[in-house]
């Protein structure tokens, strides 16, 4: 790893021979707010860049009606590799890959995580996460030596096949951007009952 960009890795055979590039995250070094996908799919492996497909316009149309653009957050996945058809990602090309993501977390040092799916929050969190129940909430997750607020969301995938996600993923985008204190969100008056 050379710096936040994996060059190069051998460690899972499999994405090794389906993907055409490792996919690094993108976006600022020290962005305060980090998405966190799953594996890259045929766009991302193509372009190498995370969630640049239909998946990607949500997340981009999310971040606009919070006040953010792409280049104001982070955006990685827990695998960099391109599985085959799209397939999830497996817990051992998770493990493997999992250094290069806590290495990653720990040079940008996010205010706050946001997973994107069932499989980076139970990654995440190591526990079995239900997404469309728990979208929205802040919770600790250690990894290694540090601590990092995390937002658990669904997947901007969920609202293509399920239109009733769409308000709860924009919702949840809003949430977390006024959490990790960015964007232009109406924050003020919410966190007024905090004083």
């Amino acid at each position: 790893m050379d710096g936040l960009a994996v060059r190069a890795c051998e460690r899972c055979p499999e994405l090794v021979d389906s993907r055409s590039q490792i996919v690094n995250g993108v976006g600022p070094a020290d962005a305060d707010l980090l998405f966190l996908g799953e594996a890259p799919g045929a766009n991302e492996d193509e372009q190498g860049e995370p969630f640049v497909g239909r998946s990607g316009s949500i997340l981009d149309d999310a971040l606009r009606d919070a006040g953010l653009g792409r280049a104001d957050v982070r955006i990685t996945n827990c695998v960099r590799c391109r599985p085959p058809e799209n397939r999830d990602p497996t817990s051992e090309e998770l493990a493997n890959c999992r250094g290069y993501l806590e290495r990653e977390l720990a040079l940008v040092d996010p205010e706050l995580v946001v997973t994107l799916g069932k499989v980076p929050s139970e990654h995440l969190l190591e526990r079995s996460v239900a997404v469309t129940t728990e979208a929205g909430d802040v919770v600790d997750v250690r990894l290694g030596e540090r601590s990092y607020r995390t937002v658990i969301s669904v997947h901007p995938a969920a609202t293509l096949y399920d239109g009733s996600q769409r308000e709860t993923f924009f919702e949840t985008i809003a949430r977390a951007a006024d959490v990790a204190g960015v964007g232009d969100g109406d924050g003020g008056q919410a966190n007024l009952g905090d004083f």
